[in-house]
């Protein structure tokens, strides 16, 4: 059996960081570094490597993928666990952080390895609800009828093949009280190529209540092809969703942002949350300052109708909910 087209992509995505600076003509003007590649390695799924300006060192998608030398620095207050997400399992793979819905840690992997991101350090290996394992996620979904909503997450939830997400996706249509089903995945934008026609029906199939929320940082990363995959989506009235997370030199600009929204919007996108950084081990020069963030947002606020404003917040362990930063 021939692979599905989008394994046959992500198998070419560069893994290799100093040959990725020679495709782009930055191998003798830009630094990256081995031992924070070797922390947490380089992964960039070839169509969103394709969209970054080759010459261009300050290059808004290469500044998210890059390893450098700063993920090596001390950072007082970031740790493995900012979010402390490993107190939150009662089963493996699953998180049960808020009232009515629990989190489904579906793979580990994902296409693209943001520097910035909440989990680069989480342990996998031990907490992952593999196909192995959904038994007993299952059953512990089964058990708690307080649970409206299930949030697939990982990794990225679509790194999964469609046979056993369907799978999957079956047996949570089965307990009753579930009624909605969440997606947190980054595919469509990074490998437009992903959203198939086979996941297209497994999700048009189920019983559940669909939501899908992507995650795009950057105008940029929002071309011809990621406009073809969300409009396959939209036609089996899944709700499209973007949270995007405040990045220092990357999105720290509210022309950028208000242009994120309109193109957002423009293909069938609500633009719903902006994250501030999790305080992770490796990412401090990432983060914006509190005050540089609730200045962005009033310039936006005055830019842009307040259905196109997504919401300043964190997360911040123990607490019920996001909290909103204003």
């Amino acid at each position: 059996m021939q692979p599905a087209k989008w394994r046959t992509i992500l198998q070419k995505s560069s893994g290799d960081p100093q040959a990725a600076l020679a495709d782009l003509g930055l191998a003798e003007t830009t630094a990256w570094s081995d031992e924070a590649a070797a922390a947490f390695p380089y992964k960039t799924a070839r169509p969103f490597f394709e969209r970054i300006r080759p010459g261009d060192p300050h290059d808004p998608l290469l500044l998210q993928v890059l390893p450098v030398a700063a993920e090596n620095d001390p950072a007082p207050g970031y740790g493995l666990d900012p979010l402390q997400e490993q107190d939150c399992q009662p089963v493996p793979g699953v998180l049960r952080k808020y009232q009515g819905r629990a989190l489904l840690l579906v793979t580990g992997a994902c296409a693209i390895h943001c520097r910035y991101c909440f989990r680069r350090h989480f342990p996998y290996a031990d907490a992952i609800a593999s196909t192995g394992q959904w038994r007993a996620a299952l059953d512990y979904l089964q058990r708690d009828t307080g649970i409206r909503e299930i949030i697939l997450s990982g990794g990225d939830p679509l790194m999964v093949a469609n046979d056993k997400l369907r799978f999957l996706v079956e047996k949570l249509a089965d307990i009753p009280h579930l009624q909605r089903l969440r997606l947190h995945t980054r595919m469509p934008v990074v490998l437009p190529e992903r959203v198939d026609e086979g996941l297209v029906s497994l999700l048009a199939a189920t019983r559940l209540q669909r939501v899908m929320v992507i995650h795009a940082n950057h105008p940029q990363e929002l071309d011809e092809g990621v406009a073809a995959a969300v409009e396959k989506l939209r036609t089996v009235r899944i709700l499209l969703m973007n949270q995007a997370v405040l990045l220092k030199n990357i999105n720290d600009n509210a022309k950028v942002l208000r242009e994120l929204s309109e193109k957002l919007f423009s293909i069938g996108i609500i633009p719903y949350y902006l994250h501030m950084l999790d305080p992770v081990q490796g990412a401090a020069h990432f983060a914006v300052p509190e005050t540089c963030a609730m200045n962005i947002m009033e310039e936006l606020r005055a830019m842009l109708p307040g259905y196109l404003v997504p919401r300043l917040v964190r997360e911040l362990p123990g607490r019920a909910h996001k909290v909103p930063v204003s």
